[in-house]
């Protein structure tokens, strides 16, 4: 899989506050193209991108034939930009704006989330609030970046309190983090993440119907 050229996505000016990190061409290319040649959970799946920033990964999931993409982002800036660049790539992309603590849907009727969420290093917990509210909504899978650092407080996190029945680090990869913020002394540091997929416990008593739209109309 390619994700057309990387000039043609424009970038909003990132937040300290948001622990706003771009992911990179190459490394959304390899969460998408290992969610769907190896797992089939992007193609005709309905695609949720938390934090979506930019719109890069839920970009790359249209691009691959999912059915729906809905992209979510707390940053109302970050979300125009996203618009725009679905736009300029003639993609059908649904966008909300909302806190994803506070984000107000019931049970899995998403089938894919794919997220570069904080690594929680300004506010702590902030890649496992997210993961908690994406293994609450998601039916099939949970792709998710997370500091290698982090790799046994993950695992034990997703698997012990959260809802995940699996969490599989799927590679190791670096994250190329440009001088971005006053506070970064270096210009560029290469940072060691996790690519992780986590497989939800199926709510009980619930069908779960792969590919059916998300109410958002």
């Amino acid at each position: 899989m390619s994700v057309r050229s990387s000039s043609t996505i424009l970038k909003p000016k990132v937040q300290v506050e948001l622990e706003q990190y771009p992911t990179g061409p190459h490394i959304a290319s390899r969460l998408l193209y290992t969610a769907e040649n190896s797992f089939d959970d992007i193609s005709n799946k309905v695609v949720a991108d938390f934090g979506c920033g930019c719109g890069t990964l839920g970009a790359a999931a249209a691009l691959l034939g999912a059915e729906q993409v809905i992209g979510i982002d707390i940053d109302s800036q970050s979300l125009g930009i996203a618009s725009m660049n679905a736009e300029n790539l003639e993609l059908d992309i649904d966008f909300v704006q909302c806190d994803i603590s506070n984000l107000g849907w019931r049970g899995q009727i998403v089938d894919t989330v794919v997220m570069n969420p904080p690594f929680g290093t300004r506010k702590k917990g902030a890649d496992i609030d997210f993961l908690f509210v994406a293994l609450k909504v998601a039916s099939e899978a949970v792709y998710s970046l997370h500091k290698t650092s982090t790799r046994d407080h993950v695992k034990r996190a997703a698997l012990r309190d959260l809802n995940a029945s699996s969490a599989e680090v799927l590679c190791e990869l670096r994250f190329d983090v440009p001088q971005l913020y006053k506070f970064h002394k270096k210009k560029e540091v290469d940072i060691a993440v996790d690519l992780w997929r986590f497989v939800p416990k199926r709510s009980r008593g619930e069908n779960i119907n792969v590919g059916v739209r998300c109410p958002l109309d």
